[in-house]
């Protein structure tokens, strides 16, 4: 596939959302538009918006919402799907995440869990299943605001092979298999790559049914 994104203009690409990147005289250029709201990006989402729609997301840029409490969703966006090397790759139960999580994200489902799905299971990855993203609560057992309180974490249960197996956390991983639990060993040394803090059942109880991830943080990795 050809990578003209970064040429065209930013506005084309919000305007496409789900990378149908308008080519040349095409490009829209007025802002985005939805029902009677006009969204127009700051600069570095729309930047980020460019690099999320090259890398063929499905998504929608959303507009920015304050909730109260030191609740937010600034600068994010809906995914629909992600892309792997050859296919797209479904998402289940997932709301607002920002902007470069989302991106982030993408690469760790493409270049981590989808070949290693491959590569150690033998099968494709076809869909990633999640508890979620934006939560408007604290870190459990704190008085401090979580990062799902700002759409700044994704919890990731699952994942679903083009053969037809459904992987969970909660129930494989600590899995007979020794290659399940390879897979779920090479997409967690992946992710600890790619975020800030990434937490699972090694962490404790809590996280026992998913990964947390979040860009924040300074690769906290358990």
């Amino acid at each position: 596939m050809t990578k003209p994104y970064a040429l065209l203009p930013l506005v084309a690409l919000l305007a496409a959302c789900n990378s149908m990147i308008p080519q040349g005289n095409e490009a829209v250029r007025a802002p985005i538009k939805r029902s009677t709201t006009i969204y127009t990006p700051r600069p570095e989402v729309g930047r980020c918006l460019a690099t999320l729609g090259a890398s063929r997301a499905n998504f929608t840029p959303l507009p920015d919402q304050y909730y109260g409490a030191g609740c937010s969703t600034l600068g994010t966006v809906r995914l629909a799907s992600l892309r792997s090397d050859e296919a797209n790759l479904a998402l289940s139960n997932l709301g607002p995440v920002t902007c470069p999580l989302a991106e982030t994200f993408a690469g760790w489902a493409r270049f981590g869990v989808d070949r290693a799905a491959q590569q150690v299971l033998g099968s494709p990855l076809v869909r990633i299943e999640t508890m979620g993203s934006y939560n408007c609560r604290n870190v459990a057992g704190s008085a401090r605001r979580s990062a799902h309180a700002t759409a700044s974490a994704i919890d990731v249960s699952g994942f679903v092979l083009a053969d037809g197996r459904r992987i969970t956390v909660s129930g494989n991983w600590n899995d007979q298999s020794p290659r399940v639990r390879q897979f779920f060993t090479a997409i967690h040394t992946s992710a600890c790559k790619r975020f800030g803090t990434v937490l699972g059942p090694a962490y404790n109880a809590a996280h026992r049914d998913h990964l947390h991830l979040e860009l924040s943080g300074s690769a906290y990795c358990r």
